[in-house]
């Protein structure tokens, strides 16, 4: 089963499911959640092939929607609130698509569901050119990182991912590199979901485009749409208080099953 990072509560709403997204883990969205908590428990998981869970040789959203509703049946037996960023965002529609018994309310963070024609393989390129042997501590990556990477911003995200003492990344960089067609596109799925969905995107954004509305509602036919201000694609690392404000908003004014 997935790794999972739990976040205890005494509150009582619904438990709450974190997915990251592509090269991420469920430490990086660590204060979000530890915050988050104060309303009910928060469950942060590591994706396949990322962080400390399982490496498999496939990375489809079927496989990992399938491996969410491992986790929470294992945990809470469901329904839960479910929050996707990016790769999880899709993971996590492609779950409440096709097992809505598990999904109470979905909150999908900055992606849509769609096919998209960017690649991200430049970054597996710029984490396989860094020489491991002689990393001592994170800072000695990013450095390296420093002139392949174009964002600035996403070095230390990257290097959250790489362990430092046993000299690799938590990435299976093999598999995402293999599966990144799997990764970029979004299942035909002939379903809908039809509990309350929030497509939270960043307004500095393209990711959650005007035209896709027509396919998130023909999917998610109870969604609604938030943008938060002065954010793109990272908008939790980015805003984070106002994502979290905009998610706690969300959650709380919206009735759950």
């Amino acid at each position: 089963m997935l790794n999972v990072i739990h976040h205890a509560s005494g509150g009582n709403a619904p438990p709450l499911l974190i997915a990251h997204g592509l090269y991420g883990s469920g430490r990086n969205w660590g204060v979000i959640a530890k915050r988050l908590s104060d309303r009910g428990p928060v469950l942060a998981v590591d994706m396949r092939n990322h962080g400390t869970s399982p490496w498999f040789s496939t990375h489809s959203y079927e496989d990992m929607a399938a491996d969410l509703a491992e986790v929470i049946e294992a945990e809470t037996g469901g329904p839960i609130d479910v929050l996707g960023h990016s790769m999880g965002g899709k993971a996590s529609m492609v779950l409440a698509l096709t097992r809505p018994d598990l999904v109470n309310r979905l909150i999908v963070a900055d992606i849509a569901p769609v096919g998209y024609g960017h690649s991200q393989l430049q970054y597996i390129a710029a984490m396989r050119r860094v020489d491991l042997s002689a990393i001592t501590k994170r800072s000695d990556a990013e450095a390296q990182l420093k002139d392949a990477v174009d964002d600035p911003a996403l070095i230390p995200f990257f290097t959250q991912s790489l362990d430092v003492k046993e000299k690799k990344w938590r990435l299976n960089l093999d598999t995402l590199e293999a599966e990144m067609p799997k990764i970029l596109s979004f299942p035909d799925l002939d379903s809908q979901f039809d509990g309350k969905t929030l497509f939270l995107s960043g307004a500095d954004s393209d990711y959650v485009a005007r035209e896709y509305r027509p396919r998130i509602k023909a999917l998610f036919p109870d969604a609604s749409f938030v943008k938060i201000k002065d954010a793109g694609h990272w908008l939790h690392a980015e805003r984070p208080r106002e994502f979290e404000s905009a998610v706690r908003g969300w959650l709380e004014n919206t009735t759950s099953v």
